[in-house]
Protein backbone atom coordinates (compact mmCIF):
# COMPACT_ATOMS: atom_id res chain seq x y z
CA UNK A 1 0.00 0.00 0.00
CA UNK A 2 1.35 3.42 -0.91
CA UNK A 3 -1.26 5.64 0.76
CA UNK A 4 -3.30 5.97 3.93
CA UNK A 5 -6.83 7.31 3.48
CA UNK A 6 -8.88 9.05 6.17
CA UNK A 7 -12.51 10.12 5.81
CA UNK A 8 -13.27 13.64 6.99
CA UNK A 9 -16.41 14.82 8.81
CA UNK A 10 -18.00 14.74 5.34
CA UNK A 11 -17.38 11.11 4.39
CA UNK A 12 -17.05 11.74 0.62
CA UNK A 13 -14.11 14.11 1.15
CA UNK A 14 -10.94 12.18 1.91
CA UNK A 15 -7.47 13.03 3.20
CA UNK A 16 -4.69 11.02 1.62
CA UNK A 17 -1.27 10.53 3.17
CA UNK A 18 1.23 8.86 0.85
CA UNK A 19 3.88 6.53 2.17
CA UNK A 20 7.09 8.55 1.86
CA UNK A 21 10.45 6.81 1.55
CA UNK A 22 13.34 9.06 2.46
CA UNK A 23 16.96 9.09 3.47
CA UNK A 24 19.91 11.50 3.40
CA UNK A 25 19.53 11.77 -0.42
CA UNK A 26 15.94 13.01 -0.33
CA UNK A 27 12.59 11.24 -0.65
CA UNK A 28 10.29 9.35 -3.01
CA UNK A 29 6.54 8.73 -2.97
CA UNK A 30 3.77 7.88 -5.41
CA UNK A 31 1.59 10.97 -5.65
CA UNK A 32 -1.10 9.05 -7.52
CA UNK A 33 -1.88 5.40 -8.17
CA UNK A 34 -5.12 4.71 -10.08
CA UNK A 35 -5.73 1.25 -8.60
CA UNK A 36 -5.21 2.36 -5.00
CA UNK A 37 -7.18 5.56 -5.51
CA UNK A 38 -10.16 3.61 -6.86
CA UNK A 39 -9.93 0.98 -4.13
CA UNK A 40 -9.19 3.13 -1.08
CA UNK A 41 -10.70 6.52 -1.94
CA UNK A 42 -13.54 6.03 -4.39
CA UNK A 43 -15.27 2.81 -3.33
CA UNK A 44 -13.67 0.70 -6.05
CA UNK A 45 -14.78 2.99 -8.85
CA UNK A 46 -12.10 4.30 -11.22
CA UNK A 47 -11.80 8.04 -11.69
CA UNK A 48 -10.46 9.54 -14.87
CA UNK A 49 -8.46 12.72 -14.44
CA UNK A 50 -8.34 14.87 -17.59
CA UNK A 51 -6.47 18.01 -16.54
CA UNK A 52 -3.62 18.98 -14.19
CA UNK A 53 -3.40 22.53 -12.84
CA UNK A 54 -0.62 24.37 -11.00
CA UNK A 55 -0.94 27.71 -9.19
CA UNK A 56 1.44 29.80 -7.15
CA UNK A 57 0.11 32.29 -4.63
CA UNK A 58 1.52 34.66 -2.02
CA UNK A 59 0.71 34.62 1.70
CA UNK A 60 -2.89 35.58 2.43
CA UNK A 61 -4.21 34.87 -1.08
CA UNK A 62 -7.56 33.13 -0.84
CA UNK A 63 -8.91 31.35 -3.91
CA UNK A 64 -12.50 30.10 -3.84
CA UNK A 65 -15.02 28.87 -3.18
CA UNK A 66 -15.11 27.63 -6.79
CA UNK A 67 -17.12 24.99 -8.64
CA UNK A 68 -18.63 24.32 -12.05
CA UNK A 69 -22.42 23.91 -12.16
CA UNK A 70 -22.05 21.77 -15.32
CA UNK A 71 -19.01 19.66 -16.08
CA UNK A 72 -18.64 19.23 -12.32
CA UNK A 73 -15.04 18.63 -11.36
CA UNK A 74 -13.66 16.25 -8.80
CA UNK A 75 -10.28 17.54 -7.61
CA UNK A 76 -7.29 15.76 -6.13
CA UNK A 77 -5.28 18.58 -4.54
CA UNK A 78 -1.84 18.89 -2.97
CA UNK A 79 0.85 21.43 -2.14
CA UNK A 80 4.44 21.09 -3.40
CA UNK A 81 5.86 24.27 -1.82
CA UNK A 82 4.60 26.10 1.27
CA UNK A 83 1.31 25.53 3.09
CA UNK A 84 -2.40 26.18 2.55
CA UNK A 85 -5.60 25.67 4.48
CA UNK A 86 -7.77 23.77 2.01
CA UNK A 87 -11.59 23.68 2.20
CA UNK A 88 -14.41 21.69 0.61
CA UNK A 89 -18.08 22.73 0.98
CA UNK A 90 -20.91 20.31 0.22
CA UNK A 91 -23.29 22.04 -2.22
CA UNK A 92 -25.40 18.98 -3.10
CA UNK A 93 -28.91 20.11 -2.11
CA UNK A 94 -30.08 16.55 -1.37
CA UNK A 95 -27.10 15.71 0.82
CA UNK A 96 -27.42 15.42 4.61
CA UNK A 97 -24.23 17.52 4.84
CA UNK A 98 -25.42 20.28 2.47
CA UNK A 99 -23.80 23.61 3.40
CA UNK A 100 -21.22 22.00 5.70
CA UNK A 101 -17.48 22.32 5.22
CA UNK A 102 -14.28 20.48 6.02
CA UNK A 103 -10.76 21.84 5.97
CA UNK A 104 -7.18 20.65 6.38
CA UNK A 105 -3.67 22.04 6.30
CA UNK A 106 -1.87 20.75 3.21
CA UNK A 107 1.84 21.41 2.90
CA UNK A 108 5.00 20.42 1.13
CA UNK A 109 6.18 19.03 4.47
CA UNK A 110 3.17 16.83 5.33
CA UNK A 111 2.56 15.81 1.68
CA UNK A 112 -1.16 15.36 2.44
CA UNK A 113 -3.66 15.41 -0.39
CA UNK A 114 -7.39 16.04 -0.34
CA UNK A 115 -9.96 14.41 -2.61
CA UNK A 116 -12.78 16.87 -3.29
CA UNK A 117 -15.45 14.98 -5.27
CA UNK A 118 -17.85 16.53 -7.78
CA UNK A 119 -20.67 18.34 -6.00
CA UNK A 120 -18.44 20.42 -3.74
CA UNK A 121 -17.19 24.01 -3.82
CA UNK A 122 -13.47 24.25 -3.19
CA UNK A 123 -11.09 26.91 -1.94
CA UNK A 124 -7.87 27.52 -0.09
CA UNK A 125 -5.89 30.26 1.64
CA UNK A 126 -2.10 30.45 1.69
CA UNK A 127 -0.73 30.37 5.24
CA UNK A 128 3.01 30.37 4.38
CA UNK A 129 5.00 33.11 2.61
CA UNK A 130 3.93 31.54 -0.69
CA UNK A 131 2.60 28.19 -1.88
CA UNK A 132 2.51 26.12 -5.03
CA UNK A 133 -0.71 24.17 -5.38
CA UNK A 134 -1.26 21.25 -7.78
CA UNK A 135 -4.55 19.61 -8.60
CA UNK A 136 -5.94 17.03 -10.96
CA UNK A 137 -9.52 17.45 -12.23
CA UNK A 138 -12.06 14.96 -13.50
CA UNK A 139 -13.47 17.35 -16.10
CA UNK A 140 -12.17 20.25 -18.14
CA UNK A 141 -12.37 23.86 -17.03
CA UNK A 142 -15.37 25.63 -18.59
CA UNK A 143 -15.60 29.36 -17.93
CA UNK A 144 -19.31 29.46 -18.80
CA UNK A 145 -20.12 26.96 -16.03
CA UNK A 146 -17.78 28.35 -13.37
CA UNK A 147 -19.44 29.67 -10.20
CA UNK A 148 -18.18 31.14 -6.93
CA UNK A 149 -19.63 31.12 -3.42
CA UNK A 150 -18.55 33.83 -0.98
CA UNK A 151 -15.55 32.68 1.06
CA UNK A 152 -17.00 34.35 4.16
CA UNK A 153 -20.67 33.30 3.86
CA UNK A 154 -21.90 33.29 7.48
CA UNK A 155 -24.34 30.45 6.72
CA UNK A 156 -21.33 28.20 5.96
CA UNK A 157 -19.12 29.67 8.70
CA UNK A 158 -15.67 28.55 7.55
CA UNK A 159 -13.08 29.11 10.27
CA UNK A 160 -10.23 30.35 8.05
CA UNK A 161 -6.97 30.29 10.10
CA UNK A 162 -5.96 33.84 9.27
CA UNK A 163 -6.11 36.96 11.39
CA UNK A 164 -6.29 39.43 8.52
CA UNK A 165 -8.33 40.24 5.42
CA UNK A 166 -7.33 37.84 2.62
CA UNK A 167 -6.17 38.92 -0.82
CA UNK A 168 -9.01 38.18 -3.27
CA UNK A 169 -9.54 38.28 -7.02
CA UNK A 170 -12.50 40.23 -8.40
CA UNK A 171 -14.30 36.93 -9.01
CA UNK A 172 -13.80 35.88 -5.38
CA UNK A 173 -14.87 39.30 -4.05
CA UNK A 174 -18.12 38.84 -6.05
CA UNK A 175 -18.95 35.34 -4.77
CA UNK A 176 -22.62 34.67 -3.99
CA UNK A 177 -24.07 33.58 -0.69
CA UNK A 178 -24.95 29.88 -0.66
CA UNK A 179 -28.67 30.72 -0.40
CA UNK A 180 -28.44 32.64 -3.71
CA UNK A 181 -26.06 30.32 -5.55
CA UNK A 182 -26.80 27.66 -8.12
CA UNK A 183 -26.20 24.30 -6.45
CA UNK A 184 -26.36 20.63 -7.37
CA UNK A 185 -29.60 18.66 -6.85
Amino acid sequence: MTMQVTATAIADVKLIKPDVFGDERGFFFESFNQREFASLVNGGEAVEFVQDNHSRSAKGVLRGLHYQIRQAQGKLVRVIAGEVFDVAVDIRKGSPTFGQWVGALLSADNKMQMWVPPGFAHGFVVTSESAEFLYKTTDYWAREHERCIAWNDPAIGIDWPIGFAPVLSEKDRSGKLLKDAEVYP
